[in-house]
């Protein structure tokens, strides 16, 4: 655990140091992204808008699906999807961020520890006007902003360390295994179905839901949930917050020491 907390510290020391490459990093890399396209920026709007539509259509007209907990059903797919973007958004990018930005490992001396961040921090920024979309659709149903929606920072945190840990297992693998990037793809595919984003957990038999709570995707798109609709602080789930963060700190502590063996031989095999 003290380990864990001081490679974590040292990590915050180092992006401070580095704030503002970091800062140019993500805004060229959040511009680039969408550079030549004709409606530029608006796709990273669009597309997740689109999957949205389409599922609120698909399930509360066509399915004519009921309201979860007395909640639409729009509300409740909203507060699980958008934190499902975000993650799935990071990851698949964050995974490939060394192959990208192989002039600066090759050329600079540079912390290349920080690339997989960039990524993260520029899925975050899309990531914030959707949390505001949701604030929106929740005004819009009648419902008004209450102290438990703070806890979004805290679950935007608790992604953001397991994005970390993730990221940099992933994209250190990357460089020497083609293979990854499909392996995320399906991997976040699988995640998609298997956790309960637009279906509820309490559709199947009880002796099943802990396998499904083992998914720590599963306890960062219910503390969606609690911020916004059940209305529960996350210290109030503690057995499973200290799951959450043993599972995270297992991951964060893996990814860092695979990226810091492996990194010595990123330039030679790019």
């Amino acid at each position: 655990m003290l380990k864990s907390l001081k490679i974590f510290l040292q990590f915050v020391f180092a992006v401070f140091q580095d704030r503002r490459l970091l800062i140019g990093l993500t805004r060229r890399d959040f511009q680039s992204r969408y550079l030549g396209s004709y409606l530029g920026l608006a796709w990273a709007f669009i597309h997740p808008c689109v999957i949205i539509s389409v599922f609120w259509f698909v399930f509360e007209l066509g399915f004519k699906s009921k309201p979860v907990g007395n909640f639409p059903f729009i509300l409740w797919l909203i507060t699980g999807i958008i934190p499902w973007f975000f993650f799935s958004d990071a990851l698949a990018s964050a995974s490939n961020s060394i192959l990208e930005y192989r002039y600066l490992v090759q050329k600079m001396v540079f912390r290349v520890s920080t690339l997989p961040i960039v990524k993260i921090l520029s899925a975050l920024v899309i990531h914030i006007f959707f949390i505001g979309i949701i604030f929106g659709f929740f005004k819009s149903y009648g419902y008004e902003m209450s102290w438990y929606n703070l806890q979004v920072i805290y679950y935007l945190f608790a992604m953001i360390v397991l994005l970390l840990g993730l990221s940099w297992l992933t994209s250190a693998l990357a460089v020497f295994l083609k293979d990854v990037a499909h392996i995320i793809a399906v991997f976040l595919q699988f995640g998609f179905w298997m956790t309960p984003i637009f279906w509820s957990i309490n559709i199947l038999p009880e002796k099943y839901h802990l396998y499904l709570k083992l998914n720590p995707i599963y306890y960062l798109v219910e503390g969606f949930r609690d911020a916004f609709i059940h209305k529960i602080w996350f210290w109030e789930r503690m057995s499973y917050t200290l799951y959450f963060w043993g599972v995270t700190t297992v991951v964060f502590v893996g990814g860092a020491v695979v990226f810091k063996k492996l990194k010595p031989h990123f330039a030679d095999v790019l």
